[in-house]
């Protein structure tokens, strides 16, 4: 059996290898993001997915063992926070228990986390500024950092510690620091059924999607930091400093990147991008201001022997001239909204093409609907290789109808 699993575990890599060389692999791959939707399936609530890791690894493991997906993804990162959450008091995000219902997934509390005035502050110390600023400001726990003198006046016996020292007295730090304690022992744990997860994806011949992920430094400011309302006017109004806040960030977004890939042994490196789309910027200002550290980045990646995965949610139809300006076959590109079939007109000799499949086909169609879709896009987008069959986004609310017409379908019809 574990013969069995490890020739597997090689034709998959092998499929995914050849399709985003842009070769004809054997047949089209597929793969997806389950969301929540095993604990959904088996009956849970989403708070006891988001606080019971047992339970949540196990729902999974029952799609992944019906539906054989060609590439697993580890469920813990992005599922298993509630207790990691619950101890900081994190605020920018609220979650089933924590400000939802049981049954109810994230919900993003926007909000400008960085002043419009405080670039410089950024720009000149951005550890400090996130220890002391940020971090109160998101963490209800941490609030007793602001306490904190700057870190870099910490620097030796009589220049910064003897007198620095003195707010780590404090009740409000001393809380802040008993946080940090629980929530890395919450991340221990964390981390311990996430190496689980991918030792076991490993032992049953599932590669896993991604080794690590990373942001646009553009979105990290604008998701983050500044917020989508104040990076809109700061566009506008202090055009430079945006820009030199995205340079800024772009060596720590490539870091991010790297250094858990050395750790795995997993050269992909998923990059979710938010605010690139057409409905936020004009493709000038994504000329301008987005894709400049995004390729940089992307392309470092590839440099160091890495594949960048972008995620780019929402349409970017206007951006596909833009976008192609990357080495050849050695980048996935997944698409929510984009017509596939434009982008493979466009980016067909440059990259690998990823997605198609709507969510709300998959939650309110029929498999028949599911079948006819797939079908479309494996003769077109699919026609001469370089296409991963996937939903647009997570499958949370997916008819689980659906989602067996769209892997039967990606079987039936996508052998070359």
């Amino acid at each position: 059996m574990k013969e069995d699993a490890e020739a597997r575990y090689r034709e998959r890599e092998k499929r995914f290898e050849d399709v985003m060389a842009l070769r004809r692999p054997d047949r089209v791959p597929i793969m997806v993001s389950w969301g929540f939707l095993g604990a959904i399936r088996a009956g849970m609530s989403i708070q006891e997915a988001m606080y019971d890791p047992d339970k949540l690894g196990a729902s999974q493991w029952e799609l992944t063992h019906e539906f054989q997906p060609d590439m697993e993804q580890n469920p813990y990162g992005l599922r298993f926070l509630g207790p990691v959450l619950e101890a900081l008091d994190f605020t920018q995000l609220k979650w089933a228990g924590h400000g939802l219902a049981p049954d109810k997934t994230y919900q993003f509390v926007e909000g400008e986390y960085m002043k419009a005035k405080e670039y410089d502050a950024f720009l000149d110390d951005p550890s400090d500024f996130i220890i002391r600023r940020h971090l109160p400001r998101i963490c209800g726990r941490l609030k007793g950092l602001e306490q904190l003198p700057p870190l870099h006046e910490f620097i030796t016996y009589y220049m910064g510690i003897p007198f620095g020292l003195a707010p780590f007295s404090s009740p409000e730090v001393d809380d802040a620091l008993n946080a940090l304690r629980e929530a890395g022992k919450e991340a221990v744990r964390l981390a311990e059924h996430s190496r689980m997860f991918a030792a076991k994806a490993r032992e049953e011949g599932f590669p896993l999607q991604t080794g690590s992920i990373t942001q646009a430094p553009f979105d990290t400011l604008g998701d983050f930091l500044r917020g989508t309302k104040g990076l809109m006017l700061d566009m506008y109004r202090q055009p430079d400093k945006v820009i030199k806040t995205c340079e800024k960030l772009l060596p720590y977004m490539f870091e991010m990147a790297v250094r858990p890939t050395r750790v795995s042994g997993n050269p992909r490196v998923f990059i979710p991008l938010h605010k690139g789309v057409d409905g936020f910027m004009s493709l000038d200002q994504f000329k301008k201001f987005y894709w400049p550290t995004l390729r940089e980045l992307m392309v470092g990646l590839i440099n160091e022997g890495l594949v960048p995965v972008p995620f780019f949610e929402g349409n970017c139809e206007s951006r596909l001239d833009t976008i192609k300006d990357i080495p050849p076959g050695k980048a996935c590109y997944k698409f929510e909204a984009t017509d596939l079939v434009k982008a493979k007109e466009v980016l067909g000799d440059t990259v690998c093409i990823r997605g198609g499949l709507p969510l709300s086909l998959l939650v309110a169609g029929t498999p028949d609907e599911v079948r006819g879709h797939c079908r479309r896009l494996i003769e077109t987008v699919g026609r001469d290789g370089g296409f991963i069959m996937d939903a647009a986004t997570g499958l949370d609310d997916a008819k689980i109808e659906n989602v067996r017409a769209m892997f039967d379908a990606t079987r039936e019809y996508g052998v070359y």
